[in-house]
């Protein structure tokens, strides 16, 4: 009983100190049947690769047999074996219970007692077994009414570690009751279909790229981190023969290349950086991997054949096992990484164009449209250039200006299109100004059209010259009228005290004008005269018939009674 209690105690300090951990979520949409259709939770687990940035839709299934998916399913028989999605149809998602079976050891006591666990079902091994039998994502229902967790991967030993790090799905933790109505759904024949959406699984409150730096002190002291790091997980190189168990690990790939740097240092300090180019040579061909000759005594028989200090260059590659920064792999960290480089890693996740304004900062990157414009077009006149900087280069692409679309292959022709192109640079067409009047061959409709207007002559993009209306029209051909020609107009006088009329293309004088203009006034005051007595003559004539009518009613009335009269 005492080890119960310890155990118990134990279980209670563990799910304290996971308490004290963010739980990372992402949000889980139920898109069929209707009446569950909604957003929850779900709990990210720490294992598998969830698809950050993104969604995944899928149609959910829930085994019959395997529930808790401990074992796996393949030995539940062709029914239960795969979850395999038919072509054509949404990728499949599995879900499983939590929990799972374990043994209780009796002892030769009165009562029996509780002092191992074995065989226990690990999360991570429901979504491997899962996903063995073809399923594309995992939701465990929490067999607990309680907040949601981090489904975390266990403590890899031999057994475990043979498949966690091939988990390539992702999944999720649910609670218990959201899992019940799935169930329930499922059980009475609905279809349930899912989408899974990590989109918001990092915050971002001012809307502002973020990321998440994650350690765990578990991965350090694994296996797989000490088979392929060194320095306690600061230096690592990946598996040359990826098989994580024999032959040559990602440390000895480490460690010869702190050698080889080494190997330089003491032949720079002899003055001799030549013999580094030795060593590199006749390491590559002494101590090849494929002849199992890639080893530390092969690389120090090389070192004593060239005859540096082996003693120098072993205190410059330090203790390997050492938990503190190793000086030379540090300072060639630093020389790689340089300033910005956790920004760097993030402004490449942008698409190109999209990037904010910091990563085009002369700090992180160069701005390629600063030199002869990136070799893309532009319009010096008007300031409009078709070259946009993005971090990983140029691009030559017609902008969008005040609402107008340039429109072109961004190179060599880039020209406005649509309504109101006209006001960005006349269109493309021609332009001037000239003593303050100002004339376009822009036509500001649908379409990219060009033509010169009133007064001039040419094709409307390149030029457009006045025309002599003088000369080239004849205007003002009357006898008293003399022609000046003007920038896109022209000007008529008439002699002496006469008035030029441009519609008549004729000369008249002011006098005549006044007594035309008097005639005008008495027609229209003759013509409405005329209308007012008309309108009169209408309205007497019909009150006249009006009361005709009635006396003429009024008389029969007397001699044929009508029928509603007696």
């Amino acid at each position: 009983m005492t080890g119960l209690v310890g155990f118990l105690f134990l279980i209670s300090l563990i799910g304290a100190t996971m308490a004290k951990f963010v739980v990372e979520k992402n949000s889980l949409t139920v898109t069929s049947p209707e009446s569950m259709r909604g957003t929850h939770e779900s709990a990210i687990a720490s294992f598998g690769i969830p698809q950050y940035g993104g969604s995944m839709a899928g149609t959910l299934s829930y085994p019959k047999e395997n529930r808790k998916a401990c074992k796996g399913f393949d030995e539940f028989g062709t029914s239960s074996a795969s979850f395999k999605s038919k072509p054509g149809t949404l990728p499949a998602f599995v879900l499983v219970d939590r929990g799972g079976s374990f043994n209780l050891i009796e002892l030769g006591f009165s009562l029996p007692v509780l002092i191992k666990f074995t065989n226990y079902c690990f999360f991570a091994l429901k979504v491997w077994n899962a996903q063995k039998a073809g399923a594309s994502a995992v939701l465990v229902t929490d067999n607990v009414a309680e907040p949601l967790i981090t489904m975390d991967s266990p403590q890899e030993n031999g057994a475990s570690a043979a498949y966690i790090e091939n988990i390539t799905i992702p999944s999720a933790l649910i609670d218990k009751d959201f899992g019940e109505k799935l169930k329930n759904a499922i059980s009475g024949g609905e279809m349930v279909n899912l989408n899974l959406d990590w989109r918001e699984a990092v915050p971002h409150p001012d809307a502002r790229v973020e990321y998440e730096l994650w350690t765990n002190k578990a991965f350090v002291v694994s296996r797989q981190c000490q088979s392929q790091c060194i320095n306690h997980g600061r230096y690592c190189a990946p598996d040359p023969e990826e098989d994580f168990s024999i032959g040559y690990e990602g440390r000895d790939v480490v460690l010869e290349n702190l050698r080889q740097l080494c190997v330089f240092r003491a032949a720079r300090d002899d003055k001799k950086p030549w013999i580094w180019w030795d060593y590199v040579t006749d390491f590559q061909v002494r101590c090849p991997m494929k002849q199992k000759k890639y080893t530390k005594e092969c690389g120090e028989a090389v070192i004593k054949s060239l005859g540096l200090d082996l003693h120098k260059i072993e205190k410059c590659m330090g203790d390997p096992y050492a938990d503190s920064d190793n000086p030379v792999l540090k300072e060639e960290q630093d020389a790689q990484l340089k300033k910005g480089a956790v920004l760097k890693a993030i402004c490449s996740g942008f698409e190109e164009t999209t990037e904010p304004s910091v990563c085009l900062s002369d700090d992180i990157q160069t701005n390629e449209c600063l030199e002869n414009n990136g070799g893309c077009w532009q319009d010096k006149a008007a300031n409009i250039t078709a070259c946009k900087d993005t971090f990983r280069g140029r691009v030559c692409e017609c902008p969008l200006v005040g609402g107008v679309q340039f429109k072109g292959d961004g190179y060599s022709n880039c020209e406005a299109s649509g309504p109101g192109r006209c006001k960005i640079n006349s269109g493309g067409c021609w332009h001037d100004t000239r003593d303050g009047h100002s004339f376009s061959a822009c036509l500001d409709i649908h379409g990219s059209n060009c033509q010169c207007p009133p007064g001039f002559k040419g094709d409307g993009v390149k030029s457009c010259v006045d025309v002599d209306e003088c000369k080239e029209k004849k205007a003002c051909q009357c006898p008293e009228c003399s022609c000046k020609n003007l920038w896109g107009d022209y000007e008529c006088k008439c002699s002496g005290n006469l008035l030029y009329m441009k519609d008549h293309d004729t000369c008249i004088s002011k006098a005549a004008r006044t007594a035309n203009v008097a005639w005008t006034a008495f027609w229209l005051i003759l013509m409405g005269l005329v209308a007012t007595a008309g309108v009169a003559y209408l309205v007497y004539k019909y009150r006249i018939r009006s009361y005709m009518d009635s006396e003429i009613r009024a008389i029969m009335a007397q001699y044929m009674p009508l029928d509603n009269q007696r």
